[in-house]
């Protein structure tokens, strides 16, 4: 399935387009489907939804190539992961970029994931926030959907914007972060209290391949050095943000 394909379906409604599409296309569509079902209105598109999800940073590169990342996990819920998000790109038939094969961790926890034919949008983003909706269930027992929409709305309606100067091999380059917490005035947070402050920040700039600088979710602990979890993806040659001051519930 092709990204502009994946586009132009983005304009049924949800629920219909749930119905007819298997599960891995569907998995495939998460940034898009992220993007709220608005009656009539394709163009009623947040900073953040543009940002993160309708961008084309893979449209001016030259592949083959490859985009790495780092992947980290710490805190006291899980145990500590150091792993890595790899993304093959390939030249599509006429030449430009990119048919994209992902190999998203190692070992036990490598997730399988189809290839991307003709992407223009970076798909490790999606990937991150289909595994971490995946971990979501794990911790919670929720259901997926549920906390698709949580993001996707937040995404929508409630992320805030920052503009950043950052490090990037050796020199220092503008990023917009954009941040959202889709759970602190959930309804139905009680069923998860735990995680109910977990924050998204992601971090995005023109001048890094992929566009894609880094995404970081956290949940704080009691001592506010120490969080309750924190899982971050970081592009070869970023350097980790720096962390906000913590939003209470």
């Amino acid at each position: 399935m092709t990204e502009a394909a994946l586009r132009v379906m983005t304009q049924a409604p949800f629920a219909a387009r749930r119905a007819r599409e298997p599960a891995m296309s569907r998995r495939l569509l998460l940034p898009l489907l992220l993007v709220p079902a608005l009656a009539g209105a394709a163009t009623d598109f947040s900073a953040a939804e543009q940002a993160l999800f309708l961008g084309t940073p893979l449209a001016t590169l030259r592949p083959p190539l490859t985009l790495d990342y780092a992947f980290h996990r710490s805190g006291t819920l899980e145990a500590p992961l150091d792993d890595s998000v790899k993304l093959d790109l390939k030249a599509q038939a006429g030449g430009g970029c990119c048919a994209v094969t992902a190999r998203l961790l190692s070992g036990p926890n490598a997730l399988q994931q189809p290839e991307v034919d003709n992407a223009q949008g970076n798909p490790a983003l999606m990937y991150f926030l289909e595994r971490d909706i995946r971990e979501m269930q794990r911790l919670t027992g929720g259901q997926p959907n549920y906390f698709r929409k949580r993001i996707r709305m937040a995404v929508y309606q409630g992320a805030t914007q920052r503009e950043l100067r950052l490090p990037y091999r050796g020199a220092t380059v503008a990023v917009k972060a954009y941040s959202i917490a889709p759970y602190l005035d959930d309804p139905n947070r009680g069923r998860f209290e735990k995680l109910a402050a977990k924050r998204y920040d992601f971090y995005v700039s023109d001048a890094v391949p992929g566009g894609l600088y880094a995404i970081r979710t956290r949940i704080d602990g009691t001592d506010p050095a120490t969080p309750l979890l924190q899982e971050e993806m970081l592009l070869d040659g970023a350097a980790a943000p720096p962390l906000q001051t913590p939003s209470r519930p």
